[in-house]
């Protein structure tokens, strides 16, 4: 019995005799919930790998014959005799060395299939993204429109035949990606903003060949509650010329320093400063909150280092719950004196015991 070692169509998730679009289909599903720009759990990218390489395998009509017949092993030159005589797979020996983005891009007709049909405004959003599969929405499954590869009509795909086979069509390639620093304020995170930004880029005139400057207003929406590091992408919104693909143009937020607050996810930290005095004694603080307002904390108690007192929902809006709101944490900060008198010494040494 040939020793099937690796299972391609267990790996699809599909059965043996599956169909070419059940072997597109199962790729294209398989593929979008492993992509590592939206799967971030550990072994990822080996699964996303193990998926390309299978589709790379039963998509080429020559591999999948081999593997059906003679499974990994004769797939990969380890059939009886070393691959050859008894109806083996003679000299054949397939080793995958693709690159599982470029069979996903190739499939797909770009990187970023997620922006091209979540908001029309933001393109792609890496928090938000909660579908394994967006196409299905669009009635885009296996052969789809024009049974195209991967749902794409078929004269955007001819000429790429599959995907272990060596085409004479010099595919364009993307740009890497622009990527600029948005930096908005804690109060733009609190309440939600538009922010309006202006890019200028080359675009292909009608000739196709000549290039003029254009400016374009990207308009991105900042959601209430969103964290610093938050990507939002315009796909192909970069420079056009004649031999590449535009590049996107992604926006990184960055929280703006704040007077008065640190951030701290969705809590927000108010440094209050106390005297030693108040610090031994006791103390009001009037701490203000991002909305203007002011909110009394009172303590009788001796203030230890590091001591914080947190005001429920007074902080940022949570990104997945924006109607819940973190806190406001007021940490205290003991302000000691410079110097004190003789006479202040004495009672301190009078009244404070020594340990």
């Amino acid at each position: 019995m040939v020793k099937m070692g690796k299972d391609y169509y267990d790996i699809l998730g599909i059965k043996r005799g599956a169909s070419e679009d059940d072997i597109k289909k199962a790729y294209r599903k398989q593929a979008l919930r492993y992509h590592p720009d939206k799967n971030k759990s550990p072994g990822a990218e080996d699964k996303f790998k193990e998926i390309a390489e299978a589709y790379d395998v039963l998509s080429d009509p020559k591999k999948k014959d081999i593997y059906d017949r003679y499974g990994e092993e004769g797939l990969k030159g380890g059939g009886p005799s070393g691959g050859g005589g008894c109806g083996g797979p003679g000299t054949f020996s397939y080793t995958f060395q693709g690159d599982p983005h470029a069979i996903f891009e190739e499939f797909f007709g770009g990187r970023n299939p997620f922006g091209q049909f979540f908001g029309a405004r933001n393109g792609g959003m890496d928090e938000d993204m909660d579908t394994d599969d967006p196409f299905a929405r669009f009635g885009m499954g296996g052969g789809g429109v024009g049974g195209g590869m991967g749902g794409f009509p078929r004269s955007f795909s001819s000429g790429m035949g599959g995907m272990g086979t060596h085409s004479s069509v010099v595919k364009k390639q993307q740009d890497p990606p622009v990527v600029h620093e948005l930096r908005v304020t804690l109060e733009e995170v609190l309440s939600g903003c538009t922010k309006k930004m202006k890019i200028s880029r080359k675009r292909l005139n009608p000739d196709r060949q000549t290039l003029r400057i254009e400016d374009k207003i990207l308009e991105v929406q900042i959601k209430k509650g969103w964290k610093e590091g938050t990507k939002i992408t315009f796909p192909k919104e970069g420079d056009q010329t004649p031999t590449n693909i535009p590049a996107d143009i992604v926006f990184v937020l960055k929280d703006k320093p704040h007077s008065t607050f640190r951030r701290d996810g969705s809590d927000i930290i108010y440094p209050a400063r106390i005297s030693l005095r108040d610090a031994l004694c006791g103390c009001t603080v009037h701490a203000p909150t991002l909305e203007g307002k002011t909110l009394t904390v009172s303590t009788t108690d001796i203030v230890q280092p590091g001591m914080k007192r947190r005001i429920s929902g007074e902080g940022l809006p949570y990104p997945k719950r924006p109607d819940r709101r973190g806190d406001l944490i007021v940490e205290f900060e003991v302000k000691f004196p410079e110097r004190l008198s003789q006479s202040a010494r004495d009672t301190i040494a009078q009244v404070l015991p020594r340990s």
